[in-house]
């Protein structure tokens, strides 16, 4: 009797999504709990699984169609009478699948298995440097970097001019399309990609974000002297005691916290005619991925310790380049901290990450001369920005907010004192 494979449900504020890749194909075999489809939704991709073992009946979305909740995807024939017939085809479909295509050895990502096929790699290869094992795409690269012996060929071939069908799977994957215009005799000059549903949701957020809020930024210089200092001087007895490394966020995150609760319309948001002072700190520390800006959620950051919150940074971290981002790990958020320096920027303009309606940007460190009591010395400096919605923060209490975080990075006792 076929059974329907239908979107489940896909988490709060979330009603459809995009069918990124069908992982078995109409003919093949599946067990229960075996993933048959990813789907894209705007925050995190997740895995459709065969609730029935069976074969794969009926594709209804093709890869890329958006689909809502509850909507079916494809049909699912339960029994063996119809796996058996299905067998032969099955056979030849999966030894025409590349290596990449193998279970890992370990639990991975759509992502991760996405760049695995693209650079033809076998998963069940690949040990896993993640949570529990997980296979991450630096894991992938790693494996894709190291050089691979050269199979020995007869002269005659060795000799035969290379035919397109020799073309090796990870130099096919990344071919430039051919484009015709006004070069018809050049190609490859443009490419032509699918934006992911997360991409597409980032850009309709970030112009809504513009268009909807007042938005406006300030800044600032902060003197990290004495917090690298207390870095270096307890990084290693902070790192055995407590397993993580004493970064910055950690100091940005306790300042940034101290100062929503000083000024609490930055920690606050605007829902029709009234605004909402929020009481609790949730605070969104910005992670890049290969597929673009998420903004994994600190829960309570009032509440942590500073090993509390790196810890927590870095399992969000981690999380998220692996693609192990739950839903939960990205809803809410009252306020929100991102650092490009660490890509090298020196000054940037932050967007709001909505309905918040204040983020700080973090930038490079810089070793700058200044004045200090008269005299010109060299100190680290980094410049921070804070962008505020005008309709609901005052010009002075933004500029006052981040004097507040300023003052409290350069002189970080006053963290420890406030606990």
């Amino acid at each position: 009797m076929p059974t329907e494979i239908t979107v489940p449900q896909l988490g709060e504020s979330i009603v459809e999504a995009t069918v990124g890749r069908w992982l078995k194909h109409p003919g093949d075999a599946v067990a229960a709990g075996d993933a048959l489809v990813e789907l894209e939704t705007d925050k995190v991709n997740l895995e459709v699984q065969a609730q029935v073992a069976g074969t794969l009946q009926e594709v209804r979305k093709d890869e890329g169609a958006t689909v809502a909740i509850g909507e079916v995807l494809g049909m699912l024939a339960e029994g063996g009478g119809q796996v058996a017939e299905a067998a032969p085809a099955a056979a030849s479909a999966a030894a025409a699948q590349p290596q990449a295509a193998q279970e890992p050895a370990g639990p991975t990502s759509p992502e991760v298995r996405r760049a695995a096929q693209d650079l033809a790699v076998d998963l069940r290869q690949v040990t896993g440097s993640g949570p529990r094992g997980r296979v991450t795409r630096e894991d992938v690269e790693r494996v894709a970097a190291v050089p691979r012996p050269a199979a020995a060929a007869p002269a005659a071939v060795a000799s035969a001019p290379a035919s397109p069908a020799a073309v090796p799977p990870q130099a096919a994957a990344y071919a430039p399309l051919p484009v015709t215009g006004m070069f018809p005799q050049e190609s490859g000059r443009e490419e032509r990609q699918r934006m992911s549903r997360r991409r597409l949701t980032i850009a309709r957020r970030l112009v809504e974000a513009q268009h909807q809020a007042a938005m406006l930024t300030t800044f600032n210089e902060v003197d990290l002297s004495a917090v690298m200092a207390v870095r270096r001087e307890r990084r290693d007895a902070f790192k055995e005691r407590h397993g993580v490394s004493l970064g910055l966020m950690s100091f940005f995150t306790k300042a940034t916290v101290s100062a929503l609760k000083a000024y609490p319309h930055l920690n606050a948001e605007i829902q029709g005619d009234d605004i909402v002072l929020k009481r609790y700190y949730d605070i969104g520390i910005a992670v890049s991925t290969d597929e673009g800006l998420v903004v994994p959620v600190v829960r309570g950051a009032d509440r942590l310790n500073f090993a509390g919150i790196e810890q927590a940074i870095a399992e969000l971290a981690e999380k998220a380049r692996s693609g192990a981002l739950t839903l939960e790990d990205l809803r809410g958020g009252t306020f929100t901290i991102t650092n490009g320096g660490v890509f090298g920027s020196l000054l940037s303009t932050p967007i709001l990450n909505a309905p918040q309606v204040g983020i700080l940007g973090m930038h490079g460190i810089q070793e700058r001369p200044i004045a200090v009591k008269g005299e010109v010395v060299v100190r680290p400096m980094m410049y921070i920005a804070l962008s505020y919605d005008h309709r609901i923060v005052d010009g002075s209490v933004s500029v006052r907010f981040l004097r507040h975080v300023k003052e409290l990075l350069e002189d970080p006792t006053q963290l420890l004192l406030e606990g």
